[in-house]
């Protein structure tokens, strides 16, 4: 099996938070980190080191993930980039083993019609699919945005706007990337939905994503977190997203949602659930449920009476 590389560069202060977003896509991290290599000569064969290592700036690392060919190499450096600028960590990317000018199309083949839910099937923009009595098809081409419905949050989080969304819901998707969520929403039932994302890349996919499903009540647009988010308070607010984002955002759900609405999250490695958990109880928000799938899981909450 082939890979291709991706390398992130950044600064050694964000190191941590870099490698925790790069193992949303995968945990195989390669890093590389030189910055205690002076304190280390005295106690090394310091002749024995390569001279690049030596002379490289300390003040810089890197991380790399390896991607095999049946993934697409597109969504993940979307997710990433994305990822990085909520965070506002600044990263320099690279993919290497592919053409920038491939990225979005030699995934394709691999990409085939999926089933989240009980309903839900995502269907590529290429491909042909026969419809079954019940099926709620979502015709997606996410080019060079996050969403194809193969990510465990991705489907976490689908699975549970089914449970959840009533019809007549007016609602909220943080992080929208393709436009999958917000347009499983709008297929279920919901009213009205506002797709937000920090990215105006992943705010034209999944504006070509409603267009193409043709859906009418889909506003995309472009916010970071809250900030541009249309003032008005939601019946389901959806957020697939990272950890560190979520807890950040938490304390201000409550002037979106309205009183017994539901918050969705995901994006969230099971190692960091507890910390989640622990924000969330600072607010009004009550803890229904919790997913789990691989290493990912989705939680569910309820904003208090």
């Amino acid at each position: 099996m082939e890979y291709k590389q991706i390398r992130v560069v950044c600064h050694i202060d964000d190191l941590e938070q870099v490698c925790a977003v790069m193992s949303m896509v995968d945990n195989g991290l390669m890093i590389e980190d030189y910055s205690d290599i002076d304190e280390n000569l005295k106690t090394m064969y310091g002749d024995l080191i390569d001279e690049q290592i030596l002379n490289a700036d300390k003040t810089k690392a890197a991380v790399s993930i390896f991607i095999p060919d049946e993934r697409n190499p597109a969504e993940a450096l979307s997710h990433l980039k994305t990822r990085f600028l909520e965070l506002e960590i600044q990263t320099s990317v690279q993919v290497i083993g592919v053409k920038e000018e491939d990225w979005a199309g030699s995934w394709k083949k691999y990409y085939k019609p999926l089933r989240i839910g009980e309903r839900l099937v995502v269907v590529p923009a290429w491909e042909k699919y026969d419809e079954k009595p019940g099926d709620l098809i979502l015709k997606m081409d996410p080019g060079m945005a996050f969403g194809t419905g193969t990510h465990e949050t991705t489907r976490l989080v689908a699975m549970l706007i089914e449970k959840y969304v009533k019809q007549g819901d007016v609602c909220l998707d943080l992080g929208t990337g393709s436009g999958i969520l917000a347009i499983a929403a709008s297929k279920l039932g919901a009213k009205s939905v506002n797709a937000y994302d920090i990215d105006p890349v992943a705010v034209r996919v999944a504006g070509e994503n409603v267009r193409d499903n043709g859906i009418e009540n889909i506003v995309c647009g472009k916010s970071d977190l809250f900030c541009g988010v249309e003032e008005k308070t939601y019946d389901l607010i959806c957020a697939n997203i990272v950890a560190d984002i979520i807890i950040r955002m938490l304390p201000d759900v409550k002037k979106y949602l309205k009183s017994g609405g539901i918050l969705i999250t995901s994006g969230i490695i099971d190692e960091r659930a507890d910390e989640v958990l622990k924000a969330a109880e600072a607010t009004p928000l009550v803890h229904l449920e919790t997913r789990e799938e691989k290493n990912w899981c989705a939680m569910v909450f309820k904003m208090g009476e």
